[in-house]
Order: structure tokens, then sequence, then C-alpha cells
């Protein structure tokens, strides 16, 4: 399924431009969550469009999910974005470089909610080159 994945990247070169020399920041699920689930999906989604780049992208865990919200899935607009406030903050250690391109990785864009939240906090950090990946959109 994953070499599924960096295929669709492959083919897909506006999304290849832009992750090209990106550094890809996932969006990172609760611990909880990842302890239940085994994984994150967008870790997996990053590494597949790392590759795809053939090694000029990396990975870095920039972000952590500091609040253990709800699911998203039953939630309008509003509700989506008042769940997320505050919900995500820079990583222990990590720094944000001015000029370094970054690119958020999710799974699935619904209404941005998520990845508006995760810019908010990398924005605060002092990222001023952002762009945004999923692999799907609902």
């Amino acid at each position: 399924m994953l070499a599924d994945i960096e295929a669709v990247f492959r083919r897909a070169p506006h999304a290849l431009e832009l992750a090209r020399d990106a550094l890809l920041v996932p969006v990172p699920r609760h611990r909880r969550k990842e302890r239940e689930r085994g994984f994150n999906q967008s870790d997996l989604i990053a590494g597949c469009l790392a590759r795809a780049t053939e090694g000029t992208a990396w990975i870095a865990a920039v972000l952590r999910r500091t609040v253990d919200t709800v699911s998203q899935t039953h939630h309008d607009r509003r509700a989506r974005q008042l769940n997320l406030k505050n919900a995500f903050a820079l990583a222990p250690r990590a720094r944000i470089t001015p000029g370094l391109h970054y690119v958020l990785v999710d799974d699935v864009f619904t209404t941005g909610s998520t990845l508006n939240s995760c810019a908010h906090a990398l924005r605060r950090a002092g990222c001023a080159n952002l762009d945004v990946i999923t692999f799907g959109h609902s």
C-alpha cells in the first residue's frame, strides 16, 4: 500500500515540486491515539512523499499535539476550529529555520482546521515559508 501512495506522488508533479528541498512536517497525533493505532498515517504519507522526491525532501517531527482532542469526524467547521484551538505547539528542542521551506503533510483535507492550527503554531515559531500537501480531500 505504501508503494501505491509513493507511486501516486510520483505522478503528481505539483506535489513533488512543493516537496523538493523542503522539510516535511507530518501532522502529529496525540500520544494516546498513536499508541492505540500503532502508527501515524501522516508520518507514513510523509515518508512516501520523501521517497518520491528521491531524497531531496526530509522529515522532522517539528510539531507536537498538546491536546488529546475528540475525533473531528462528526463536527461542523466551527466546532472543528474550536476543538483544535491551541492543540499544536513546537516540539521540544525543535527549531524553525527562517529561510527553510516547510511542508505540512496530512492524510485528508476536510475543512482545513487541523492544518490551520498546525500552521498557526509554526508561524508563531517563526516559519515564513510554508505549504501544505494532503493525500486526500473530503
